[in-house]
């Protein structure tokens, strides 16, 4: 069980389009160089910068020919309306074409949900959607689980992000806690490499595929984005469960696939 973990590209489809979409198309390569190649990927939201429909449809182009099994899912910048219309009847979003969805794997499952909120950056599940994911766990009982969404529903330790987290992660834990299944909780949104203990498992939050936060630990500081180096997160089944490594892929020292 190999699952590759994205996050963050934050496409665009102005004068400033050409950084992220390279550097998004160097991490995708950066995944078929990877021996075994993952079961799938998940790029796990801010899609996009503006919900530009054009923003979309430069996405689509870029992934349409991948090779792998890919699993967007909708973050705060993004439109989850536009998402649908987009991506409909391509696999991205599942056999549903949904913001929310399941996907069976041979090994595992990818349950991706829609945390985007209309009241601003922070994010929202809603009772419905939590009701949703307790009847998915509940049907795949002793199948091991990747819950994926855009917020995180812990504080990480950035005041800023902190405050646009997810603001119903007490009512998801209660729902992971009830399913020993769920071997990660997936996230993005922070813009950095973060593991964070959540309700019997571990959320991974994985570094934006193009620029990274500013690792501001007062609220009384200013935080900004940074050239840092980019990378991935991979999740791997062992022997004793999942682990996680971090990979590089700006200043991989590793050969780049191409598709």
């Amino acid at each position: 069980m190999l699952l590759a973990h994205l996050s963050d590209p934050h496409l665009r489809a102005d004068a400033l389009s050409a950084a992220p979409v390279a550097a998004l198309h160097l991490a995708l390569g950066r995944i078929l160089a990877l021996d075994p190649r993952p079961d799938c990927v998940v790029i796990t939201g801010d899609l996009i910068e503006y919900g530009h429909r054009a923003a979309y449809a430069q996405l689509l182009e870029l992934i349409e020919r991948f090779p792998l099994p890919l699993h967007l899912v909708v973050g705060n910048h993004d439109d989850p309306v536009v998402m649908r219309e987009v991506f409909s009847g391509t696999g991205f979003l599942g056999e549903a074409d949904e913001t929310r969805y399941v996907v069976d794997h041979e090994s595992f499952v990818v349950v991706t949900l829609d945390s985007w909120s209309s009241d601003g950056p922070g994010g929202r599940l809603g009772e419905e959607q939590l009701r949703w994911l307790d009847q998915v766990l509940t049907a795949r009982r002793g199948v091991p689980v990747f819950v994926c969404l855009h917020h995180p529903p812990v504080a990480v330790g950035i005041p800023f992000l902190d405050g646009m987290r997810l603001a119903d992660g007490a009512e998801l834990s209660e729902v992971i806690l009830r399913h020993r299944n769920v071997v990660r909780v997936l996230t993005g949104h922070v813009h950095r490499v973060i593991t964070v203990p959540f309700a019997g498992t571990l959320v991974s939050v994985a570094p934006s595929t193009f620029r990274q936060t500013s690792l501001t630990l007062r609220a009384d500081r200013q935080i900004g984005y940074l050239a840092e180096p980019t990378g991935l997160l991979l999740h791997v089944s062992t022997d004793d469960g999942v682990a996680t490594h971090t990979v590089p892929i700006s200043d991989a020292g590793a050969l780049i696939g191409a598709f």
